[in-house]
């Protein structure tokens, strides 16, 4: 009965893992579009591939680990394709960084794993200690998405924190722990207690930040707008600033070229028929066009 159960729930739990290892599609699809991995980053895929085969390694180990060697190879797969679709957008930086973490983990460590617990333990002891190295390795790729959600909680979006892969995160968790639970494993069972609490974490905060940037959006752009209108206000203040100094300006130099008439002039018996003058004597004279 126990071993019925503990197939049930693994053949779900491949299925969900299947789920989680699309998750990451529509992230992949916007990185087409734009033709560029902005703030994504290619170490969630690393590790998952270094835990795919891991995996592998520990259920060549112990007997009737089938379920479990389907969905790593498979992870492996689909791991792999997402790294290579990764380093054909991504900067020449991020490229480097991507391909020195693959050689570390993938190359040097797995390969160093392999090695010394083929040369320095046998049978029994070989699977305790490659489950151990499984069961921290997986502890740690549970603590992995803490630096996301740092981010999410600091910058108040959830942009890069996509609430498809939270999700079938959490439900794959739920779907190893009893398979591992059942089969009394708990190599597999103890490191999902973990991955279930994060994953209801990420989910939510994705419900509190989800609204968020667009709440900033729309503050922005009412500061905007009222930005805009004080600017035209002021600049429209200034005009008027500017044409009243035109004219005064204007008028000054008007009242510099009109002709001066003096009384000394119209006692000289100037004649001026179509003026109407004011005189004053001592006093400079402004002439007015009769209309």
């Amino acid at each position: 009965m126990m071993t019925h159960l503990a197939f049930v729930f693994g053949l779900l739990g491949n299925i969900v893992s299947f789920m989680v290892y699309l998750a990451p599609v529509p992230t992949f699809y916007k990185i087409y579009k734009k033709k560029s991995t902005e703030g994504f980053q290619s170490v969630p895929y690393v590790v998952g591939l270094f835990s795919a085969m891991l995996w592998i390694y520990y259920a060549f180990l112990k007997p009737d680990t089938t379920l479990l060697i389907t969905i790593n190879s498979v992870g492996c797969f689909i791991q792999t394709f997402y790294i290579c679709f990764f380093l054909f957008y991504a900067t020449k930086k991020a490229k480097m960084d991507t391909v020195k973490l693959l050689l570390s983990m993938n190359v040097v460590g797995l390969g160093l794993i392999i090695l010394l617990t083929q040369f320095f333990s046998k049978g029994s002891n070989r699977a305790q200690i490659v489950g151990w190295i499984c069961l921290i390795f997986s502890f740690c790729v549970f603590v992995a998405p803490l630096g996301v959600l740092r981010q999410v909680i600091r910058t108040k979006s959830v942009e890069y924190m996509p609430f498809q892969l939270s999700f079938f995160l959490t439900l794959s968790a739920v779907m190893w722990f009893f398979y591992g639970l059942l089969r009394k494993d708990y190599n597999i069972a103890i490191p999902n207690v973990l991955g279930f609490s994060l994953g209801v974490i990420q989910m939510t905060l994705y419900l509190i930040y989800k609204n968020v940037k667009k709440v900033n959006k729309e503050v922005k752009l009412e500061i905007t707008e009222i930005v805009v209108d004080e600017e035209l206000k002021l600049s429209e203040e200034i005009l008027k600033e500017q044409i009243i100094d035109v004219v005064k300006l204007s008028a000054m130099v008007c009242s510099e070229i009109i002709p001066m008439v003096t009384a000394h002039d119209l006692k000289n018996e100037i004649n001026l028929p179509q003026l109407n003058v004011i005189i004053n004597e001592d006093m400079i004279i402004k002439p007015k066009a009769i209309i």
